[in-house]
């Protein structure tokens, strides 16, 4: 397999970190953000929705969006409960992943890191995405505080998935992660998973 992975971003790191979980063997292909090797994987469409990362099978065929990837990456593993029920739950995490936490913390962290998008980073939108981010964040607190995973009793898609870009919110983002004490442990009990390898 290849993955075309884009090295800073969350979406793409999810999926390296579900491979090295895994321990599955896969050539990656850097496409960093403006790099002329973004744009030769875009004129050779390896890149379906024009985005990293894409996952490569053996065969040739192509399958983008980060959560899909993980999905496929995941199944027969324990890392997709077998149980419709919680297997649903997960994939509701995963939803909310994209839909939610993304649009606020990750798009932070991308207006703070990328030079080429800092022109879109107006105070009013910067302070906005804080608000809507830190209520995300909380809402990863309330379930967090209390569990040690997002879904049932074991580490899942949804924790991986989620971690992509909550571990780098303060850094890059620059969210007051002291409010999220449960986050914070969650955060270390992934990088002491077996096979975890870093951003």
């Amino acid at each position: 397999m290849r993955l075309w992975s884009m090295p800073s971003s969350g979406n793409s790191y999810k999926v390296r970190l579900l491979l090295s979980l895994l321990g599955r063997d896969c050539e990656i292909v850097d496409v960093e953000d403006a790099s002329p090797e973004l744009a030769r994987a875009r004129a050779d469409a390896r890149l379906p929705f024009g985005k990293a990362p894409v996952l490569e099978l053996d065969d040739g065929r192509l399958l983008p969006e980060s959560n899909a990837i993980l999905c496929w990456l995941g199944e027969g593993s324990a890392f997709l409960p077998a149980d419709s029920f919680t297997r649903a739950q997960v994939l509701a995490w995963l939803f909310w992943e994209q839909n939610q936490h993304e649009g606020t913390v990750a798009v932070r962290g991308a207006l703070n890191h990328y030079p080429s998008r800092r022109h879109l980073a107006t105070p009013e939108r910067m302070a906005d995405l804080l608000d809507r981010g830190h209520a995300h964040l909380q809402v990863m607190e309330d379930r967090l505080s209390a569990d040690d995973w997002l879904v049932g009793d074991a580490p899942s898609l949804a924790d991986v998935s989620l971690y992509g870009y909550t571990h780098t919110a303060q850094d890059r983002g620059g969210f007051d992660m002291t409010r999220f004490p449960g986050i914070g442990a969650w955060i270390a009990r992934v990088a002491a998973l077996p096979g975890y390898r870093a951003l």
